[in-house]
């Protein structure tokens, strides 16, 4: 898994960024992310395709449902991809939370699958 191009994120900057940029700052994460995502998983899929699907009501489940299972893949299945998609409906700030949170872990150099395990120094 090629992980060099993931940028480490701080959580509470990107709150504030939701915040003033009243809300355009998801649509960017999502476009971001999906694509690190994808090289990642060693993918060349178009994620600007899936960015513009996901500002479309009704397409946008289908933008959710990619990305839900693009996380689940990256993560080695954590987390069942069907379990993202469903959190992703219900309350989708834990989804933020945790593709971020994995994705910061990778950018610092641990493995994403380590969240309870304690690196040795």
């Amino acid at each position: 898994m090629n992980t060099d191009h993931i940028k480490y994120r701080n959580m509470l900057m990107q709150v504030l960024l939701v915040i003033v940029t009243l809300g355009l700052y998801m649509i960017y994460w999502f476009y971001v992310t999906l694509k690190e995502m994808h090289i990642a998983n060693g993918k060349d899929e178009a994620a600007g395709m899936w960015t513009l699907l996901g500002v479309i009501p009704i397409a946008n489940f289908f933008a959710d449902w990619h990305y839900s299972f693009e996380y689940a893949q990256f993560n080695n299945e954590k987390y069942p991809g069907i379990a993202i998609f469903i959190l992703w409906i219900v309350f989708f700030p834990i989804v933020w939370f945790l593709v971020q949170s994995d994705l910061n872990r990778i950018a610092l150099g641990r493995p994403a699958s380590s969240a309870g395990n304690p690196q040795p120094s």
